[in-house]
């Protein structure tokens, strides 16, 4: 399925709620229900970031991918979910005891104790979303993916879309996989106003600092009420559109909104917002997505027939791994001019006539 302006994005993943404990290899899906007969004693194994499965954004994706390859191809499962930072070696060192053999964990944050675990185990593949290293254990593949380019084309419809001239950003923590669409955005704010002659301004970040505005919390990412004070501020000076990068704490954004009576708008990123936040479905201008499902189930998938490798995996719009979302129902606002705009934006940076330096 081609992820594109006009084809629907990543759809919600099963929902699991929980702790660091992890359940016994082979486990049913959240909710109890079996999701397919195991005819393979492959273990394929994550372990999330903070937040958990039911975050509607990178790590239910990416959970999705797990309970993609448990039907798809037959084998077993185990999971565990990490509360704080700190369940993050423990966890991992939980699945190398359960004899997974393949682990995969979800997030940036994870970098460091999935590359000493990898190391630490040379006979167990190891896979982690949203991180790559400049020389990867043969045993350890990152799964990256060029999130600046559809957030680019988001920038620029929000530009196209703004009716005070401001538009924002804000992101959970300032870490390389959360800046990388707040630049992208910022960018395709700049092409719009380069394009058309306008001076639309990007309130929450700044490309010339490469810093931003971001939720200042112990646990950024689960921080919904933090969310909507950075949305409210940025509500407060003007901006018509906003953006937020912080998981399960950008809902404040979608609260804020949904609260602005049709006056805000709001872009979501890693998933398709319009399903996996299906209540704000209304406030919902389009999402930055990133199939993070996909990789992860290649990855497992390229464990069991024995050919997993360390080269890093990168998404982008022209291999269908990064998307923008459909404008469901802002479609009728976006007008054709815009649409065509982003479908030649699109081919631009997929052919690589148009560089996203994010």
């Amino acid at each position: 399925m081609k992820k594109s302006l006009i084809i629907s994005g990543v759809a919600a993943a099963l929902v699991l709620a929980g702790c660091a404990t992890p359940p016994p290899a082979n486990t049913a899906a959240p909710g109890g229900q079996q999701t397919g007969a195991a005819s393979s004693d492959f273990l394929a194994c994550m372990v999330s970031d903070q937040g958990g499965w039911d975050d509607k954004s990178f790590n239910q994706t990416s959970f999705k991918g797990l309970l993609d390859a448990e039907k798809e191809l037959g084998i077993k499962k185990n999971d565990a979910q990490s509360m704080t930072t700190a369940d993050f070696a423990t966890n991992i060192d939980q699945m190398v005891q359960a004899n997974c053999n393949i682990i995969v964990t979800v997030g940036f944050l994870l970098g460091d104790a999935t590359e000493a675990a990898a190391k630490a185990n040379p006979d167990i593949d190891f896979a982690i979303v949203d991180f790559a290293y400049d020389a990867p254990a043969d045993n350890l593949k990152g799964l990256v993916f060029a999130t600046g380019e559809p957030a680019f084309m988001a920038g620029y419809v929000a530009a196209a879309q703004s009716q005070t001239g401001k538009v924002g950003t804000f992101g959970g923590m300032k870490i390389p996989s959360v800046t990388a669409f707040m630049e992208g955005f910022a960018q395709g704010v700049k092409y719009y106003n380069e394009a058309k002659g306008t001076d639309v301004q990007v309130l929450g970040w700044d490309s010339a600092a490469q810093d931003g505005q971001f939720i200042p919390s112990a646990n950024a990412f689960e921080d919904i009420a933090g969310g909507k004070r950075v949305a409210e501020t940025l509500a407060d000076q003007g901006v018509d559109v906003i953006m937020p990068v912080a998981g399960p704490a950008g809902e404040g954004g979608l609260q804020v909104a949904q609260a602005s009576g049709g006056k805000i708008s709001a872009i979501w990123v890693d998933t398709d917002g319009y399903v996996s936040q299906d209540k704000y479905k209304d406030v919902i201008l389009t999402s930055v997505g990133k199939a993070m499902d996909v990789a992860v189930f290649e990855a497992i998938k390229a464990s069991k027939e024995g050919t997993f490798n360390n080269e890093v995996y990168l998404g982008t719009l022209a291999n269908e791994g990064a998307y923008l979302a459909p404008f469901h129902d802002f479609d009728g606002k976006v007008s054709a001019e815009t649409k065509a705009e982003l479908e030649q934006i699109q081919a631009d940076i997929a052919s690589g006539k148009l560089k996203i330096e994010a």
